[in-house]
């Protein structure tokens, strides 16, 4: 095919609401040719190391993801060609032996913590967003999460995000923001700034005549 596939980067703390943007854009365009490629199945394999090793596993830390499966299967998705995307197994710390078949869509949104860190990622997006949401509602929002779906409790979230999560993302993640061509404050509830960006790709779509 001629026309190359748009490709959107959604960036942001854990917590932000990022995921909530990439599916409230999603879900605008379902039934339409859309995909989307979440960076947190692309942790590194650890299945050479003892399971102790893998316990210590930082998932915030930028050294945690396989950029380079990432990079290859995203440049692959752009030449229209059907990807096997990895699945990692989070008791077990490391990769899956399943994959999941991935056909190439006009657009693809990849979504993560740090797909704004890695400058070869970068250039392969067209659009780049960043999901801004204070500290105070992250943690909030990461403490529901993780106790209700996760069987947490107060004290292991509380004590993971101020001794990995927090020092993680001032060093790795809030720096990404200057990368973004967009900044989304209070994530999935900025109903405006979602609108604004589904009209924007709309008229991309249309501009390459996918629509």
């Amino acid at each position: 095919m001629s026309q190359k596939p748009i490709v959107i980067g959604v960036s942001g703390g854990s917590g932000s609401g990022k995921t909530s943007v990439t599916r409230s854009i999603y879900e605008q365009f379902k039934g339409h040719s859309i995909l989307m490629i979440e960076q947190d199945y692309y942790y590194k394999d650890q299945s050479h190391l003892p399971f102790e090793e893998r316990l210590k596993t930082n998932y915030d830390h930028p050294l945690a993801f396989d950029n380079d499966l990432l990079i290859e299967h995203i440049e692959a998705l752009t030449r229209y060609q059907t990807i096997e995307k990895p699945v990692y197994n989070y008791s077990m710390h490391t990769r899956a032996d399943e994959v999941i078949v991935v056909e190439p869509k006009d657009v693809i949104i990849i979504e993560g913590i740090l797909v704004l860190e890695d400058e070869r990622l970068r250039n392969l997006m067209d659009m780049k967003l960043f999901v801004d949401t204070d500290a105070d509602l992250r943690i909030i929002r990461r403490l529901f999460r993780d106790i209700k779906e996760r069987g947490r409790t107060m004290d292991t979230v509380i004590d993971q995000y101020v001794n990995v999560v927090r020092p993680m993302h001032n060093q790795f993640i809030e720096p990404t923001k200057r990368y973004a061509d967009i900044i989304i404050p209070e994530g999935g509830h900025n109903h405006v700034a979602i609108d604004l960006m589904v009209t924007k790709i709309q008229t991309i779509l249309e501009q390459k005549s996918f629509l």
